[in-house]
């Protein structure tokens, strides 16, 4: 009988290790420890570090519940606010230790690596096309005024987003966050 597969295990902390340390600060020797495997299963089912950051990306992406945004149980504009407010939930309960995936390793990786650069850009634009139908969605119901340029404000709030958790994380303060809800819904969207 052959061995269980270890990928899961692996995939799981490697995705753990990224978002708590970034990309250059984890090793495949970290990663291992994490999942309670030997170096050598790393290289059973990942071709290399960056194979494993691109999956990191993909898990951080569905654990971004962009299911808020989309359920019809309340009006738009509450499913976005609901949405910030869920992940500004997980930088407060890590101590501003952990920002989003996406940005860091966008931030950390993009200009050595193609392949992390284009999974980051597919995540942020896929990000900003669910605000701004959202935002959409909202002008259509009256709660946002026409005038606005969704497109241009879904890309604002999602920059804006990722300046927060930066601030965040370099405060180690709420600060940040406070002034993006003030800023979003109590001003641009009101």
């Amino acid at each position: 009988m052959g061995r269980a597969s270890k990928r899961e295990e692996i995939a799981e902390a490697a995705f753990r290790q990224f978002h708590a340390k970034g990309f250059n600060a984890t090793g495949v020797n970290e990663i291992t420890k994490a999942a309670g495997v030997p170096k050598g299963s790393f290289y059973n089912h990942f071709s290399s570090k960056e194979e494993s950051a691109l999956e990191a990306l993909s898990r951080y992406g569905r654990s971004l519940r962009f299911d808020m945004l989309t359920s019809q149980d309340r009006p738009p504009l509450e499913r976005l606010r609901a949405h910030f407010e869920f992940l500004s939930e997980d930088l407060l309960e890590n101590g501003f230790v952990r920002g989003c995936l996406v940005g860091n390793l966008g931030a950390e990786v993009a200009d050595h690596s193609e392949e992390i650069r284009t999974a980051a850009k597919r995540g942020f634009d896929g990000w900003a096309t669910r605000l701004r139908e959202l935002l959409t969605e909202a002008q259509e119901e009256g709660d946002l005024d026409d005038s606005i340029d969704v497109g241009t404000t879904a890309l604002f709030i999602l920059s804006a987003w990722e300046g927060t958790l930066i601030a965040a994380r370099i405060d180690k303060s709420a600060a940040p966050v406070e002034a993006f809800f003030r800023t979003v819904f109590g001003g641009i969207l009101r």
